[in-house]
């Protein structure tokens, strides 16, 4: 941090570089959890929603089961269930697998992974159940395959779709990702909470780290703004 910048954060009590700074890594911390769980999340969830809407039962109902176990229990069961349960499983400390979620970062990446791949598993479904069926016949007229009609027609279709509803989502997570402090990891809540306990100022504390989630949320709407109306612009009126 340059020398004049740090100087002139450190004429007030509680917002010195060093808590800036801690409040920066949180942050870091935070965008690295939320990003790669919306990643991980999104590349589990597509498949999982065609597999939910197969006709087939005996591929559906797991799919089903899997969703509505994450999407009918609270996120911060979910996080201390793995957390801790993890630990429970015979002989996991024996092996690899224990240098991994020994680190709460990775059970808590797996549980946000979980749980946004459950509700973007539906969001999508109901995105591709949603596909007109004029578009699908015209794909079969032209003797696409299923494959290629899921790649090419009802997948890309779906996205238009579902990318109002998915922003919610991501919106969502980056806000339940306030949670993770309590597995002791320090994000941008549990910086909050350090610096709280610190200097004993609650309202500056939290209300400095509020204040970034907007920041962050607002960011969020812009871009899926943009996005929406790239993936929408077929629909707008010609000119003239």
């Amino acid at each position: 941090m340059p020398e004049f910048l740090a100087d002139w954060l450190n004429q007030n009590e509680i917002f010195t570089a060093t808590t800036t700074l801690h409040y920066w890594d949180g942050l870091v911390t935070t965008v690295q959890l939320v990003f790669l769980s919306l990643v991980l999340g999104l590349v589990v969830a597509v498949p999982l929603a065609v597999l939910r809407t197969s006709r087939n039962r005996w591929v559906s109902s797991p799919v089903w089961v899997y969703t509505y176990l994450f999407r009918g229990t609270p996120l911060l069961i979910q996080l201390y269930v793995i957390y801790y349960g993890v630990a429970q499983i015979p002989g996991i400390q024996e092996t690899f697998w224990w240098e991994i979620f020994k680190e709460p970062f990775y059970p808590a990446l797996l549980a946000f992974t979980l749980n946004t791949a459950a509700y973007t598993t539906e969001i999508i479904r109901g995105a591709i159940v949603a596909t007109p069926a004029g578009e699908i016949e015209a794909a079969k007229a032209y003797g696409m395959s299923w494959f290629l009609r899921m790649r090419r027609i009802i997948l890309p279709s779906a996205a238009r779709r579902a990318v109002q509803a998915y922003s919610n989502e991501v919106i969502f997570m980056l806000h339940a990702s306030a949670i993770a402090s309590v597995v002791t990891i320090v994000d941008l809540t549990g910086a909050a909470r350090d610096i709280y306990s610190r200097f004993y100022a609650p309202f500056d504390a939290f209300i400095a780290v509020a204040l970034i989630y907007m920041a962050l949320t607002f960011a969020l709407v812009f871009v899926f703004r943009k996005l929406e109306q790239r993936l929408l612009r077929h629909l707008k009126p010609a000119n003239g």
